[in-house]
């Protein structure tokens, strides 16, 4: 499966599924990412880190680390 953290800069994709558990899949929840939800990759920093999305139409930035748990299509 491909993660978030595969996706190029301009692409738009769908979760599939979130991997993690807890607080941190909780905190990923909270910020709008669940399954069937669209993400636009807006931007990439330099070295990868962080990664600027747009979900539900609203901006947001994720760690790398965070952008690997989560799954899309």
């Amino acid at each position: 499966m491909k993660t978030l953290k595969e996706v190029k800069c301009g692409q738009t994709v769908m979760v599939t599924k979130l991997t993690g558990a807890g607080a941190v899949r909780r905190r990923i929840m909270d910020m709008g990412i669940t399954k069937g939800a669209s993400i636009f990759v807006r931007k990439v920093a330099p070295l990868g880190d962080p990664v600027e999305v747009t979900v539900r139409g609203y901006e947001l930035s994720l760690r790398r680390a965070d952008a690997e748990m989560i799954e899309v299509e």
